[in-house]
């Protein structure tokens, strides 16, 4: 993989990562677009999987994903509320695990994460 792609990936996982009470933590949304899913429902497809991962690991599934709902701007300037899922770093490798090995965002990403 080339080091622009690398640098770009990285820092792109960076800035969008959360903290709090000492806890990192990403939105599965913010992943969706840097795992270049241009759909929610395929890439919610990819979140059932790693679910199903968390939970015959013997992990609850509710500590690694947890689903919240934001508010988005619309194109006619109102807002609405709309679900996402505030993920583990677990997680997010769970995802990169059971996503398309295809993308190069995806085989960045299961390094990244584990």
């Amino acid at each position: 993989m080339k080091k622009e792609i690398v640098a770009r990936l990285s820092k792109s996982f960076e800035e969008k990562t959360h903290m709090e009470q000492g806890v990192e933590y990403w939105m599965a949304r913010d992943i969706q677009e840097i795992l270049e899913y241009n759909e929610w429902r395929n890439f919610n497809n990819v979140i059932e999987k790693a679910k199903i991962a968390c939970q015959n690991a013997s992990q609850i599934v509710k500590d690694h994903f947890v689903d919240v709902n934001k508010m988005v701007q619309t194109g006619s300037g109102s807002s609405r509320e709309i679900p996402d899922i505030r993920l583990s770093r677990y997680a997010c490798y769970l995802i990169a695990q059971n996503g398309d090995p295809h993308k190069e965002a995806i085989a960045f990403a299961q390094s990244y994460f584990a």
